[in-house]
């Protein structure tokens, strides 16, 4: 019985003494981005809709109250950020998949929107489509601005333009090309190693199954912070953006889904760059282009000469022999993961009950000796 005593309180100090391990891991999701209405409608309002995550997992959104904008509605830049004003966020379940849904949204009066976004092409830095972003954002800018912050990955994200039906008042989901980054940290490393950080971008998928899809070309800038990043960090004109677009990650790069290949439209598969000792969060800044070049009649396959070398007037190698290949900006991400690395030492309970171990086997060993 003494033995089988001294036998359980070894287990237990082996078990106090054992390190407390706690892998690395990501802590929150942070998106902003512009986006240009090209649908050819007018737009009254934008959602996000994050399949897979609850209202609980929303932690931030752009124009949102208290989040160090103003929240009200128009193109002030000293009561709102952006026309629609602080979104609704909303849980939905319809019996297969659950969500949550951002909404962005104009005042209907019963005759007349208050606000819209009208349709057209416009080039801005990316994440300065709002009223204190310095492109004389007005009422006929062609784009906005959206943000939202999540406490993890939604298994789909969709954004849609919400566009006028035929019934005055009653808005429809209009098709949104701007891809949205998807953050894994792959492999999940142990205390004390970096963690590898893989934002996964996916190019638009096909109408049609049995073709390529629309083809993009995308940019990408990276850098990290020593402290969290926050969702007003991720704006044209702060430090941590003008910071980023120093550093390229990739030049150029062509995506495009094709039906004989699964990983194809894919910005990275797998693989993503370690995180350096003193990261507390990892930036990337997202860039997107139409391809403007040729497609194949049959398969819609694009017709590039080179998927990282876009022909273009403005940039080198340009030939004048070949179509021009780079289209007009689609808009940008700026986009944020911030991490949770802790180191491998024994928590302040694990020092209590190694003390507290300790001093009931030491007085077992007394009895025993007495």
């Amino acid at each position: 019985m003494k033995k089988a005593s001294l036998s359980a309180m070894a287990v237990a100090i082996s078990m106090a003494l054992a390190p407390s391990v706690s892998s690395a891991g990501v802590i929150g999701f942070l998106g902003n981005f512009d986006v240009i209405n090209d649908t050819g409608s007018t737009a009254h309002g934008f959602e996000i809709d994050l399949e897979g995550l609850y209202s609980s997992d929303i932690t931030d959104t752009f124009g949102g109250a208290g989040r160090g904008f103003p929240s009200g509605r128009g193109f002030d830049p000293l009561t709102s950020v952006q026309r629609y004003g602080a979104p609704t966020i909303t849980e939905y379940n319809n019996g297969t998949t659950f969500g949550t849904k951002v909404t962005y949204m104009g005042l209907f009066d019963g005759s007349n929107w208050d606000y819209g976004t009208p349709s057209g092409t416009f080039v801005t830095p990316g994440d300065n489509c709002w009223s204190g972003g310095g492109v004389g954002y007005g009422a006929s800018t062609p784009c906005d601005h959206f943000g939202v912050g999540t406490t993890k990955n939604a298994t789909k994200t969709i954004y849609s333009w919400l566009l006028e039906t035929g019934t005055p008042g009653t808005l429809t989901n209009g098709t949104v090309s701007l891809p949205a980054p998807a953050w894994v940290v792959n492999p999940a490393p142990v205390a004390g190693n970096p963690p590898v950080v893989v934002a996964q971008i996916q190019a638009p998928k096909a109408e049609n199954e049995a073709q390529f899809g629309e083809a993009i070309w995308v940019k990408v800038f990276t850098t990290e912070l020593e402290n969290d990043a926050k969702l007003e960090d991720l704006i044209g004109g702060n430090p941590v953006i003008e910071e980023a677009k120093l550093h390229t990650e990739i030049e150029w790069q062509l995506l495009q889904t094709d039906p004989g290949n699964p990983d194809a439209g894919q910005l990275e598969r797998g693989y993503g760059v370690p995180v350096g000792p003193n990261a507390a969060s990892i930036i990337r800044r997202y860039e997107f282009y139409r391809y403007s070049g040729e497609y194949d009649p049959e398969n819609h396959e694009a017709l590039v000469g080179s998927d990282s070398h876009p022909n273009h007037p403005d940039l080198p190698g340009y030939d004048s022999g070949r179509p021009i290949e780079l289209g007009n900006y689609m808009g940008a991400q700026n986009a944020a993961a911030n991490l949770n690395v802790a180191a491998v030492v024994p928590e302040p309970d694990t020092y209590a009950m190694l003390i507290a171990g300790m001093a009931v086997v030491a007085g077992i060993a007394r009895r025993r000796m007495r």
